[in-house]
C-alpha cells in the first residue's frame, strides 16, 4: 500500500513530465515496472523518488544509475579524523564492532564523491545492512569468515587493488586507505534498487514527543549524541571534516540482537555480529519529535518495516536518514526537549 506522500510525489513528477512532453511534442507514454510509476521523456524513464531518501526526482532526471549502491565502510574513531565524504552520503548505518566501538556503513547512489574514507574492513553484520539495497561493499577487506559470509550472500566486494583505491600520504596506516567512488563504481546496465526505508508523509505518523536532543548508546565506549537545529540533526561527537558532516533529516534508532561472529580480532577481542533480521524496538526522530514503535525484517535481505502499534504503519519522511543500529541488550536510547 502506497503512502499519501508517495502518491503525492508520483503525481507531482508525472504532472511535470507530461507538461514537458506536451511542450516538446513527445507522447510521454506512461509505463509500469515493479509497481513503480514510470514516465518516458526523450528516451529516459523517470521514477518519482530516490530509493535511499524518498525525495522527488527532477522532471529532467532519472533515478536510475549505471552503478550499484556503493556501501562504504568508514572508520568511526578519533584515529579516522577527519572523515571525508560523509556529507555526500544519502544514508548511513552506525553499527557495533569489537571493543564496544562502532563503524559506519555509508550509502552512495545519487552522487559519487571523488574522495571517501578512511575506508576500513567489513563485518558479518553488513549482510543484513547491504543486501536489501542490492549494494556493493567498498572496504579494505575483512577476516576470512566475514568474506565468506559476504560473498555467500551474493554481495560484490570492492577493495584495495581495484580501481579508485589509494593510500593518502598525510595519514597513518591503517587509517589512510581512501577511495574515489567515481572510479570505483563498476559500469553496468541502468538499474534502480528497491526502497531502503518505508518512506511516507510525516503527517501520517503519531505526533510523538518533543525531542531536540538524543543519545544512542552502543556500549560504555560509544554513545552517539545528536542535536536538532535548523530543521536537521547534527552529530555532536562525530569525526567528519569541517563542512563535510552528514546532516540528518531523520535519525532512526533500531534495537537488534547481537551475537558472536565466531572469531577474534587481532587484539583478541570477540567480534560481535548484529543480527539485522527479525524484529525489535524502534524510535524515529524527525522534525524535532520522537515516535516510538517497532521494526521487523524477514531475513537479511528483507525490506525494513516499521510500526507505530495497533497495525499503524510508521513511515520515514523523505530525506537523509542516519540509522543507529544499537544492541537490544545493553544498548539504549534517550532524548529530551
Amino acid at each position: 500500500m502506497r503512502t499519501r506522500s508517495r502518491l503525492a510525489l508520483t503525481a507531482a513528477v508525472l504532472s511535470t513530465t507530461l507538461l514537458l512532453a506536451a511542450c516538446s511534442g513527445d507522447d510521454g507514454e506512461q509505463q509500469a515496472s515493479g509497481g513503480d510509476p514510470l514516465q518516458t521523456v526523450s528516451g529516459h524513464e523517470l521514477t518519482s523518488y530516490w530509493p535511499l531518501t524518498g525525495e522527488p526526482v527532477a522532471a529532467d532526471q532519472t533515478s536510475e544509475r549505471t552503478h550499484p549502491v556503493l556501501v562504504t565502510k568508514i572508520d568511526n574513531s578519533s584515529s579516522s579524523s577527519p572523515q571525508v565524504g560523509l556529507g555526500s552520503a544519502e544514508l548511513v548505518v552506525e553499527q557495533l564492532v569489537e571493543g564496544g566501538t562502532t563503524r559506519l556503513a555509508a550509502f552512495f547512489y545519487r552522487d559519487l564523491p571523488s574522495e571517501v574514507g578512511p575506508v576500513r574492513s567489513m563485518r558479518a553484520s553488513d549482510v543484513g545492512i547491504v543486501e536489501p539495497a542490492g549494494g556493493s561493499m567498498v572496504t579494505s577487506g575483512g577476516a576470512a569468515p566475514t568474506v565468506a559470509r559476504i560473498r555467500g550472500a551474493g554481495i560484490p566486494i570492492l577493495t584495495e587493488g581495484s580501481k579508485g583505491f589509494y593510500r593518502a600520504s598525510d595519514r597513518s596506516a591503517p587509517y589512510n586507505l581512501m577511495a574515489n567512488l567515481k572510479d570505483v563504481g563498476a559500469a553496468s546496465e541502468p538499474t534502480r534498487p528497491p526502497d531502503y526505508l518505508p518512506f511516507g508523509d510525516a503527517a501520517d505518523n503519531p505526533q510523538g514527543k518533543p525531542a531536540t536532543s538524543l543519545s544512542a548508546t552502543f556500549s560504555p565506549a560509544r554513545t552517539s549524541t545528536w542535536r536538532f537545529s535548523g530543521g536537521a540533526y547534527d552529530l555532536t561527537n562525530g569525526y567528519a571534516a569541517a563542512g563535510d558532516a552528514f546532516r540528518a533529516d531523520n535519525v532512526l534508532v533500531l534495537k537488534a540482537r547481537v551475537g558472536d561472529a565466531g572469531y577474534l580480532d587481532p587484539a583478541g577481542n570477540p567480534v560481535p555480529e548484529t543480527i539485522f533480521q527479525g524484529s525489535g524496538d524502534a524510535t524515529l526522530f524527525s522534525g524535532g519529535r520522537a515516535v516510538s514503535g517497532t521494526w521487523s525484517k524477514d531475513g537479511f535481505g528483507g525490506a525494513l518495516r516499521l510500526s507505530a502499534g495497533d497495525d499503524q504503519p510508521l513511515v520515514v519522511p523523505p530525506g537523509r536518514t542516519w540509522i543507529e543500529l544499537i544492541p537490544a541488550n545493553g544498548g539504549s536510547v534517550s532524548f529530551s526537549k
